[in-house]
């Protein structure tokens, strides 16, 4: 070992707000080398945990989970511990189960708010805030699960907005959304139009190492001519995958379609494990709800991104 170091935990709720009821929160630490360091419950929402080890190697890539009872548990992998600075882990729960509050996603505040999502939605479909606003209320997939596609649909749109390439963002170039028919809405992914700019500027990102090109897109993605994931966060990446074939001209653009959507894993290899092979059965596909939390989860631990802020809660 070389030393001890000291680690901050704080846990919020589907809010986004440091969890009331932190009562009996079982918290567990472990080290790069699977060795357990904590593993207790306790009655706050913010602590810190000292005298933890340092090796100087993966050793010091931690672990941290947090579980109580009625919430679904979450964790972060790696947190990387050193000697110069007190790290600082924000793990969200949620309750199980839970459900959407929408009240800051109805269109007529989403106007307000997020006039760019109205822009898109509205691009081909001028009812579009009627049929945003039924989104909310059921989901033709599943109608115990309310919300699913409208939630799916704010968590891209919110992440593609903050996404940095070499000349805007994704929202930029994305001109409409595909609403019916063969690529219509889907639960963990839409289809929409963009400006084939889009293509350019993904791919210079890719030379800045910010995206990862996807090998064989085709093989998950169905008529894709390319895909790119970026690659910033742990988990709860965005992927943007072309369709450069497929072509429809809106508000004056001949545009292509790009199918974006978000992965839990990071790893290509987990991707197809863990995510993809689950979701060709019901029930198992991408869940909005822990996009939610990861993507929260991950843009904390991350320099310079914003706040993963979509605009409804879990509650």
């Amino acid at each position: 070992m070389n030393g001890t170091t000291s680690l901050k935990v704080r846990i919020y709720d589907g809010r986004r707000a440091i969890l009331g009821d932190a009562t009996n929160v079982f918290i567990r630490i472990i080290d790069g080398n699977q060795q357990e360091r904590l593993a207790r419950s306790f009655d706050q929402a913010e602590l810190m945990v000292n005298d933890l080890p340092l090796f100087d190697n993966l050793g010091d890539n931690y672990t941290v989970l947090a579980s109580k009872q009625g919430q679904v548990s979450a964790g972060y992998h790696p947190v990387k511990l050193s000697s110069s600075v007190v790290e600082t882990v924000d793990l969200m729960l949620i309750p199980q189960p839970c459900r959407f509050n929408f009240d800051q996603a109805r269109f007529a505040v989403l106007q307000q708010i997020r006039p760019t999502f109205c822009s898109i939605l509205s691009g081909i479909a001028p009812d579009a805030n009627v049929r945003f606003d039924a989104l909310l209320e059921n989901d033709p997939a599943n109608d115990s699960f309310k919300g699913r596609l409208a939630a799916d649909l704010l968590n891209i749109l919110t992440a593609m907005q903050v996404i940095q390439l070499p000349i805007g963002t994704p929202l930029d170039y994305l001109k409409g959304i595909i609403w019916d028919g063969e690529h219509g809405l889907q639960p963990d992914r839409f289809y929409g139009w963009a400006d084939p700019e889009l293509v350019t500027q993904v791919k210079r990102a890719a030379i800045q190492h910010r995206f990862d090109p996807e090998v064989n897109p085709k093989f998950f993605h169905r008529g894709a001519t390319s895909s790119y994931k970026e690659n910033e966060l742990g988990e709860a990446n965005v992927q943007l995958t072309f369709h450069e074939n497929d072509r429809f001209e809106v508000a004056g653009v001949n545009c292509i379609m790009v199918e974006p959507d978000i992965d839990y894993y990071r790893d290509l290899g987990s991707h197809g494990l863990l995510e993809v092979l689950p979701g060709m059965f019901p029930g198992g596909l991408t869940d909005p709800r822990m996009v939610y939390v990861l993507r929260w989860m991950a843009g904390r631990r991350i320099a310079g991104i914003p706040e993963f802020d979509p605009p409804y809660t879990i509650e």
